[in-house]
């Protein structure tokens, strides 16, 4: 669900939710358990945790022990929220630096998004290819520097909208790919452990998350306009080495094979790899053709399919409204905070409502309070006394709040359906279709922006756009029957275990 000033990022309706959550934001803040070995985890991870349980810490956070390893998870996860510091940098550049159109910028946007869609790749790789003798260290060392070398380009070389494509494709790379290590080790710290610590260990992740997410709100508009967007870019550049400097914490052991040289580094060109890789994807796509598994994801992806109306809005609050990165970093800051609202809504008072109620009360709604963007387009606010400001942030902080809330029961669904066995690959395949359906429903924004004849300067028929991509936010409801039938018995037990899985 778009806000009245969100920026064009990664495909996320609750993109203002989180850069990862909070990040393409978009985060999402739901993939938490993208990458991990469905079967077995590494002994080393299991010996790096009878460590931990020796000692007692004298300084905890959320409940966990702030250990070497622990430390490093809640940095990288620190790192992906902050990231958030160059969204507004990249919106302005393609805007006022590159000269695009709104539908130019989507187009961007989603295509930098792609890496977020192929998720359970980068986790299967970590599982089953370990790089130099490690199979978290080392990816975590290669994300960080990818990173660095994307937004470096992006500070000094880039110049045009393809290499400024492929540089943003490269940081979301980037993103996407240590998002899934520290994700594994989190998973394989989580087994064995009781609900409580497990609960401890996620609120780890995403009170890191989204305090780095809050960090970059307050600073990412001020930034830019104090000292222009290729400073900013420069400043994005050193925050991806930090994940790269704490991949030394992590406790590891290296992988010894019976095999030296290349395939002990590299076994993809093994006749036993490739077998069992083979045997993994069978066993996958027969866990989704399953009607009870296919029919629900296909609702989630045209669910996340309608279109999206974020760079044209953007255009408009600042080429005609004259909304500076200063106030509009103001407004991000208060749509990072309402997406934890979001959360304690869900979690307060949705989470025992059946979930296609969940689904019809918050797509009506979010419908019909969407349609309040025309307010802002056509003037009408400033008649009932409220300035544009105002307006947009008050907009924003409701729009924000319902769209987290009306995610969340898309993480319960997804995580309802992995069976046993298979449930976190199962979980990040299905969270990747989600994703990718919201690629498809910016894509189609970007279309029908174009066929409005809406651009830089020419808002005539914004308004039109707008009302066209609420209302079309009513197209799934009718397929809510591809649901499973809420279960009224289901035992807190099984609640909870949802809930961790959604986390």
């Amino acid at each position: 669900m778009s806000t009245a000033v969100q920026m064009p990022a990664a495909p996320r309706r609750w993109e203002e939710d989180h850069d990862r959550l909070l990040n393409s934001t978009g985060a999402g803040n739901g993939d938490t358990l993208a990458a991990n070995n469905d079967e077995e985890t590494s002994t080393s991870s299991k010996n790096a945790l009878r460590k931990k349980k020796g000692y007692a810490n004298s300084v905890k956070l959320f409940g966990v022990d702030l250990s070497p390893d622990n430390i490093a998870v809640a940095m990288v996860y620190f790192v992906q929220g902050v990231l958030g510091l160059s969204r507004l940098a990249v919106s302005f550049y393609l805007k006022d630096d590159l000269h695009l159109d709104p539908a130019e910028t989507a187009v961007i946007s989603g295509f930098s998004a792609l890496p977020w869609l192929i998720k359970p790749l980068y986790g299967f790789i970590s599982d089953s290819v370990p790089l130099f003798g490690y199979r978290r260290r080392s990816y975590l060392v290669l994300s960080g520097l990818l990173g660095a070398l994307s937004w470096s380009l992006m500070a000094t070389l880039v110049d045009s909208k393809y290499s400024a494509a492929f540089c943003i494709l490269l940081g979301s790379l980037s993103v996407a790919f240590s998002d899934v290590v520290v994700d594994s080790m989190v998973v394989e710290r989580a087994r064995g452990e009781s609900q409580s610590m497990s609960g401890s260990l996620q609120s780890l992740c995403w009170g890191s998350s989204a305090f780095g997410g809050i960090v970059s709100s307050y600073f990412s508009g001020s930034l830019v306009d104090a000292y222009g967007v290729r400073f900013v870019f420069g400043l994005t550049a050193m925050l991806p080495l930090i994940t790269s400097a704490v991949a030394v914490l992590v406790k590891e052991q290296p992988v010894v094979g019976s095999v030296r040289g290349l395939k002990q580094n590299f076994p993809l060109a093994d006749a036993g790899f490739l077998e069992k890789s083979k045997e993994d994807i069978v066993k996958l796509w027969g866990a989704v053709k399953q009607p009870n598994v296919l029919l629900p994801t296909l609702f989630i992806f045209l669910w996340q399919a309608t279109p999206q109306s974020d760079s044209a809005l953007f255009y408009f609050t600042t080429n005609k409204l004259g909304f500076t990165p200063e106030f509009l970093g103001r407004v991000k800051l208060v749509t990072s905070v309402a997406s934890l609202l979001g959360v304690g809504l869900y979690n307060g008072f949705l989470k025992k409502v059946t979930l296609r109620k969940i689904f019809i009360a918050t797509t009506l709604l979010g419908s019909v309070l969407g349609m309040t963007q025309v307010f802002l387009v056509t003037g009408l606010n400033r008649q009932f006394g409220i300035s544009d400001e105002w307006f947009a942030i008050g907009d924003s902080l409701i729009l924000t709040v319902l769209g987290q809330a009306s995610f969340m029961p898309v993480l319960v669904l997804a995580a309802r359906l992995c069976p046993e066995g298979m449930e976190a690959t199962l979980f990040a395949t299905l969270m990747s279709i989600s994703n990718g359906g919201s690629v498809v429903g910016g894509l189609i924004g970007a279309g029908l922006t174009q066929l409005f004849g809406i651009t830089k300067d020419r808002f005539d028929n914004l308004a039109f756009l707008i009302v066209l991509c609420n209302l079309s936010s009513l197209l799934p409801l009718p397929l809510l029957g591809l649901l499973p039938q809420d279960d009224s018995d289901t035992t807190l037990k099984e609640d909870e275990d949802i809930e961790m899985k959604s986390n």
